[in-house]
């Protein structure tokens, strides 16, 4: 691509050519391109017109995506596009996803070199992408072809405000043409070129990705590092010192953490934006080698990580993202959900129990704030569901981030860390540029960690799947005692009961299949204190943490006042550092 930048207009002109090769097994008589662009052309989009999008800004300056011509030697000097559907597919008012016919078939296995010229007006940012002020976020921002499947059909759909993005992985050369005060940061390993009458010229190259972005604005700080081989650089809004410097000393743990956890970074180079203050709602967003940041670092001041939190989430995207190129809008949850555990489990690495909140004392940690996004949003719908399916982008935050990490993170307590972990590497590295689907992570999890714990993770993901631990009635004499446990919902985990007596001696009793309703029965020589339903919480997901232990005769013992100040202690600081 040749994309030049028209500062003052806040529009990109530019000239494509595409090579595609039919991979499919049939002759293929039409093509698909998604016009992300266009869901801001007004607000009539079907990503504008219920709420104004994710976060129900509604549109200030629109922007668009318009086609000048589309042609290919193989047709002569036809211009496609003036054969293109109008608009998307049974949606007259949407136009970001446009059917192409072809005057003939392209046989399997042969290539199409495609020529087009495209003006990209950006709209003042909504969500995601834009332009505030002289600051220019340019993703999604180009004709991008659809992902052609083996069969011969491909993925293509129209932009919904729960949704994100899904594209086949290629070869990208772009030369960018900007002012010459701009700063600039991109996609893949940028190079400056030269620079004559007032302008400055780019030249970028990524390979091995589905997507490029890009930022320009004249008033970038831009620092660079070496981490290792790769080479990262971030820009921020000049004055901005801390902010960066948050963010560079979270990627110096992160990437090592994610390298060892995921596989290696494969691309030599990452670049990190910090957006201005004004342009907030182009941050937290992630591109192939490339994502934005967000938050105040005055939050960090007081004790809050939330720009070490983004950070993490961002950059954990480049494997659940970039690398295994799952179908955001079909199986939101193998993208948002993984990318949330993965930076659970760092932020947890990093910062122990104050991993969300660490200030005077006060410490809450990351995974228990997850835990109460996943379980406020209560069962009715299905993780593992289609984005556009979803009632409300809350709900899709709460069951796609919030509970998809909490499935994940009960297994690997349940299970053990070094199994867990170890099954979850697999499937990263196994994964890397094949675009897999549900089944392929299910099948990961139960090779490495047993049928059972994949028939719990389909049940919690894909069957509202419930659990609630209970103690129920305890029934003792003085050397004798059944206790009954009780299990609600259709989730099946392992569990451990702990009998603690009034000396605090203990005895852990296992069940490695519980039943809805398990009778544990066991001679004793001292009275029970207290019984406790999974005493170290392995079970994350468990919905109701108080009813976890009981008492014989629905009262302590006296002798047991103690034990129970301890237990409500310790259940207090599990939730805030779980």
């Amino acid at each position: 691509m040749d994309a030049r930048l028209d500062a003052q207009h806040h529009s990109v002109h530019a000239r494509e050519t595409i090579f595609f090769r039919n991979v499919s097994q049939r002759p293929l008589g039409e093509l698909w391109f998604h016009l992300y662009l266009n869901a801001f052309e007004n607000e009539r989009t079907l990503y504008l017109r219920d709420a104004g999008g994710r976060s129900g800004k509604r549109l200030g300056a629109p922007g668009h995506l318009r086609v000048l011509w589309l042609k290919s030697a193989r047709y002569g000097a036809v211009d496609l596009w003036k054969a293109s559907a109008p608009h998307s597919p049974h949606d007259a008012r949407d136009r970001t996803d446009i059917r192409v016919p072809l005057p003939d078939p392209l046989p399997p296995g042969e290539t199409i070199e495609l020529e087009l010229e495209f003006e990209a007006q950006l709209p003042r940012i909504v969500e995601r992408t834009g332009y505030e002020g002289s600051f220019h976020l340019v993703a999604q921002w180009f004709p991008k072809l659809a992902r052609l499947e083996p069969g011969g059909t491909f993925v293509h759909f129209a932009f919904h405000p729960h949704a994100e993005f899904f594209a086949d992985f290629g070869e990208y050369e772009v030369r960018l043409d900007v002012p010459e005060e701009h700063v600039v940061g991109s996609t893949g390993e940028l190079q400056l070129e030269n620079k004559k009458a007032g302008r400055a010229h780019y030249r970028a190259r990524a390979s091995g990705v589905h997507d490029f972005a890009w930022t320009s604005a004249p008033a970038l700080a831009l620092e660079k590092r070496h981490k290792g081989a790769i080479e990262v650089s971030m820009l921020g809004p000049q004055g901005q010192t801390r902010a960066l410097g948050t963010i560079d000393r979270t990627l110096d743990a992160a990437l090592p953490y994610y390298q060892t956890a995921y596989g290696a970074y494969p691309y030599p180079t990452l670049t990190v934006v910090q957006p201005p203050s004004e342009a907030g709602r182009s941050g937290g967003m992630e591109y192939p080698t490339f994502f934005t940041a967000g938050g105040s670092a005055l939050m960090g001041r007081l004790g809050v990580r939330w720009l070490e939190t983004v950070t993490a989430h961002e950059l954990a995207h480049q494997w659940f993202y970039g690398l295994v190129a799952t179908n955001e809008a079909e199986y939101p949850f193998l993208d948002e959900g993984l990318t949330s555990h993965a930076e659970w489990r760092f932020l947890e690495h990093a910062y122990g129990a104050g991993s969300q909140i660490d200030l005077l004392g006060f410490r809450v940690s990351r995974a228990a704030v997850g835990r109460y996004s996943g379980l406020s949003v209560g069962p009715e719908e299905l993780v593992a569901q289609p984005a556009r399916d979803f009632s409300s982008f809350r709900s899709l935050a709460g069951q796609v981030y919030g509970k998809t990490a909490l499935a994940l993170e009960t297994l690997r307590r349940v299970y053990g860390p070094v199994a867990f972990d170890a099954a979850l590497r697999a499937y990263a590295i196994e994964q890397r540029f094949r675009h897999p689907e549900p089944r392929e992570f299910y099948e990961s999890i139960e090779r490495g960690l047993g049928t059972q714990a994949r028939r719990a993770l389909e049940t919690l993901l894909a069957r509202r799947g419930r659990l609630d631990v209970r103690v129920g009635e305890i029934t003792t004499r003085h050397d004798w005692s059944c206790v009954t446990i009780l299990t609600g919902g259709n989730v099946v985990l392992p569990l451990e009961v702990e009998i603690e007596f009034t000396d605090g001696g203990k005895q852990l009793h296992f069940f490695a299949d519980p039943r809805p309703l398990e009778k544990l029965e066991f001679a004793h020589d001292l009275p029970i204190a207290v019984v406790r339903a999974d005493p170290e919480q392995k079970l994350f997901i468990d919905e109701n943490l108080l009813n976890n232990r009981g008492f014989p005769n629905g009262k302590p013992a006296r002798t047991a006042t103690a034990a129970r100040l301890s237990w409500l202690g310790q259940w207090a600081l599990r939730v805030l550092r779980p």
